[in-house]
């Protein structure tokens, strides 16, 4: 049940308007349409413990959209903690993630989805990323585009077929501590991590641009969510799943 026809079922964990209290769902397009420009079925997960069990039973792939949420203070370097609104959605998404990832089935996370799986993988953040560069990128600036050095011989380098991208950028935080478990796929021209992978999954990649953005107008974020979404279709072969009806 994973398939609609032979597109993949992907499941995009829904962001919030924190800034107006978390009354209300708010997620962009660009989510829903990088996914669908690139072959898939995508589908919204609210934060309700049924989509655990629902996301299990009919989503080969799981996206993790930014935001701007409460994560647990362990998860920073010392010192640090999180200063974002606390959110209902932060345990879905962590059970949503950790079960991907036991699964080894794909998962691809943005702004805040790099984050969680850095952080679900042993690394740890800072809540002031700017302090970790020489100021010269506005990283908090919807309207920065920045160099990214891409890290040779990553799956990020594969997909892409470039050693240096242009991106835009949103982030106030960053992973500044890395664990073993993951690789740094990409770089900001002033050092901060900008992509980071699991070697040990099928496809477990996060990058902290916004590359749902960019489909009209880079051939790399094209390229990204194609990677994501074929590597879900594979996955939902491979586990002999039957085409939905829908």
């Amino acid at each position: 049940m994973s398939l609609v026809g032979d597109k993949p079922i992907i499941g995009i964990i829904l962001d919030e308007n924190t800034s107006q209290g978390g009354a209300s769902y708010d997620t962009g397009k660009g989510y829903f349409r990088a996914i669908e420009k690139a072959g898939g079925v995508a589908l919204g997960l609210p934060y309700a413990p049924e989509s655990l069990d629902f996301a299990r039973t009919y989503c080969a792939g799981l996206m993790s959209t930014g935001a701007r949420i409460k994560f647990p203070s362990e998860w920073y370097v010392p010192g640090q903690e999180s200063y974002a609104p606390q959110s209902d959605r932060f345990a879905i998404e962590r059970a949503l993630v950790e079960t991907f990832l036991a699964e080894d089935r794909p998962y691809l996370g943005i702004c805040n989805g790099m984050q969680m799986l850095g952080c679900l993988s042993g690394c740890r953040m800072s809540g002031d990323a700017k302090s970790y560069t020489d100021g010269s990128i506005a990283h908090d600036d919807r309207t920065t585009r920045h160099g990214l050095k891409v890290t040779s011989g990553t799956k990020l380098h594969a997909i892409t077929g470039l050693d240096h991208l242009q991106v835009n950028s949103f982030h106030r935080e960053a992973l500044v501590e890395i664990s073993d478990q993951v690789i740094v796929s990409g770089f900001s021209d002033d050092g901060l991590v900008e992509a980071i992978e699991r070697p040990d999954r099928r496809f477990a990649l996060g990058v902290q641009w916004h590359p749902e953005r960019l489909i009209d107008e880079t051939a790399d974020a094209d390229a990204l969510f194609g990677a994501f979404v074929t590597a879900a279709s594979d996955w939902a072969k491979a586990s002999r799943l039957q085409p939905s009806t829908l």
